[in-house]
């Protein structure tokens, strides 16, 4: 650690300016990166450190760039692309699954790209900049997907995703940019991808959840620890691939599981990881695995319908004293 408090933004930015320092093959590449600084300023400075051959602004053409990235990785250099809204990964769909993600099964080709960008809600952004867009990505072979909730993680996973050989989705949620605070780790630090995190130890109910709905599972859990109800909180860190043995602990040791993401409810991750409860720790729940994620809608921009669509401490505080009365 340096001693140093930054928010969760300062964390990523530091995190690539030290890649770059230590790596010259590592460059940046998206839209406004450059001069502009993106469009959160993450990138801010970093043209002016490393100049525009390794900090390169592209034309609105994400399956441009990413294809780009792509062919660059290939060829053994370590491309970071950003997304200026995740929402617009959209676009890339068919050259990260079926390309970038197959490559090293199809002929062994390896693809060390990292893909980056600002996600979620809670910032009135509407339909076109609030998505959390990991489930369209996680049935997806060759992939690897994290979503870091602290400045620890944010910098250690992505420290730990540009040295990894496979294509790697880093999302960031945009709401804990500059409300996040956190020690910044020192420049050795790593984040082993696969490794869930135990937030907040517990006994009576597990909430599993990742990225700002961790935050909203702390809290609850500290207002009911004064009524004397512990609950476990678990932070997944890496959606692809999961960790299985710390969902099945956590949820042998509670009995009871709440799992909690920023997804549509049907079809979201969340269900995987119901899934797995229910098929590998089954005999030791004392209620039904329940989900509690947005509603089936596209986000929407009115504040009070946004906070309709969300979960929230309320929901959640509500989820748990109705299992808890199973």
């Amino acid at each position: 650690m340096t001693g140093e408090t930054v928010t969760y933004l300062e964390a990523i930015r530091r995190a690539l300016g030290d890649a770059m320092a230590e790596d010259s093959r590592v460059f940046l590449i998206g839209e406004d990166i450059g001069r502009y600084g993106g469009a959160f300023k993450v990138t801010e400075g970093l043209l002016d450190r490393f100049g525009p051959e390794r900090v390169i602004d592209t034309p609105i053409a994400e399956s441009g760039f990413v294809g780009a990235a792509i062919g660059a990785a290939m060829m053994g250099l370590r491309p970071v692309v950003e997304f200026q809204f995740i929402d617009f990964i959209a676009n890339a769909f068919d050259m990260i699954v079926n390309f970038a993600g197959t490559n090293r099964y199809r002929w062994g080709q390896k693809v060390p790209v990292l893909m980056r960008g600002p996600s979620g809600g809670g910032v009135h952004g509407s339909a076109f900049h609030s998505g959390n867009p990991e489930g369209y990505f996680h049935r997806a072979p060759g992939l690897k997907i994290v979503y870091p909730a602290t400045v620890d993680d944010a910098y250690g996973l992505l420290r730990e995703g540009l040295l990894d050989p496979n294509p790697v989705l880093f999302f960031e949620h945009k709401y804990l940019y500059r409300r996040v605070k956190g020690e910044l780790p020192g420049s050795g630090h790593r984040v082993p991808i696969g490794k869930a995190r135990l937030a907040r130890p517990g006994r009576d109910l597990s909430v599993i959840t990742y990225a700002a709905m961790l935050h909203v599972a702390l809290e609850v859990a500290e207002k009911l620890a004064a009524e004397g109800i512990e609950i476990e909180v678990l932070d997944l860190r890496t959606l692809k691939p999961l960790d299985d043995e710390a969902i099945v602990a956590t949820a042998e040791k509670t009995g009871r599981v709440i799992v909690m993401n920023e997804e549509p409810l049907t079809g979201s991750l969340a269900g995987e990881v119901a899934a797995r409860v229910a098929e590998r720790a089954f005999w030791s729940l004392d209620a039904p695995v329940t989900r509690l994620c947005c509603l089936d809608t596209p986000v929407p921009y009115s504040p009070p319908l946004e906070a309709r669509y969300l979960p929230d401490a309320a929901k959640l505080e509500a989820k748990v004293r109705e299992l808890l009365a199973v």
